[in-house]
């Protein structure tokens, strides 16, 4: 089998273990295999709309429990650009991904939306308000020229002391139920260090956050069928 399909909280992503892939409808991107080394594996991360993303939580922590379905082991190293993401399996279906180093930006105001400036290893651009203007706000910050790489943007809404429930707007996709940077981006917007839940549409994913770096929790698992 060269491909195979896997989902985390709604987000389905395609393992292609070849550059022949068709980017069929409702994908939210393509985890390209382009060596696998032992527990080792290095990925391109394509979007619906073709374009490369530098990151994604959700994508990386399938590719890693791909890669451990494959060895029968129970830890995965995800290369993707200049970052690796270290991963272990924690659970039935659920993995813990060492997610690196988090980069939060003071409050700025961006055609007089109040947003925070996020670097999760890919641009994240978090807003606290109403999360019913996600439908407004995402495709504008997107392609804002405050970001000339455009950004995924999320809308969120602190809940209490380590709680957030975000939308997220990921840039070449769109709307997306739930997305692994971005609750790493959320969770230091909201709240800097500490254990925290982000909720999302289509579930729950946790952030530890510790001098400056974010541990990520959260499931994987193929789409049978």
């Amino acid at each position: 089998m060269t491909s195979s399909l896997w989902q985390a909280h709604g987000n389905t992503y395609l393992v292609a273990e070849t550059d022949e892939y068709v980017m069929e409808p409702g994908l939210d991107g393509v985890m390209q295999v382009l060596e696998v080394d032992g527990d080792d594996v290095t990925v391109a991360i394509v979007n619906p709309d073709g374009s490369l993303a530098e990151m994604s939580g959700n994508g990386t922590r399938i590719a890693a429990a791909w890669l451990m379905d494959r060895t029968g082991s129970g830890v995965a190293s995800v290369h993707v650009g200049p970052r690796t993401v270290d991963v272990r399996r924690v659970g039935e279906r659920l993995y813990e991904s060492d997610m690196g180093e988090v980069h939060v930006g003071e409050v700025e105001t961006v055609d007089g939306i109040e947003l925070v400036a996020v670097d999760v290893g890919n641009p994240h651009a978090v807003v606290f308000d109403d999360l019913a203007r996600l439908d407004e706000l995402g495709p504008l910050l997107e392609t804002h020229p405050r970001f000339p790489n455009r950004t995924n943007v999320q809308v969120a809404r602190r809940d209490g002391p380590a709680e957030a429930t975000a939308r997220v707007w990921e840039r070449g996709v769109g709307e997306t139920t739930a997305s692994g940077s971005s609750a790493v981006a959320v969770a230091a917007a909201a709240f800097g260090e500490g254990d925290v839940v982000v909720h999302f549409p289509g579930g729950d994913l946790r952030v530890r956050l510790h001098a400056g770096r974010a541990r990520l929790t959260g499931p994987a698992e193929p789409v049978e069928g």
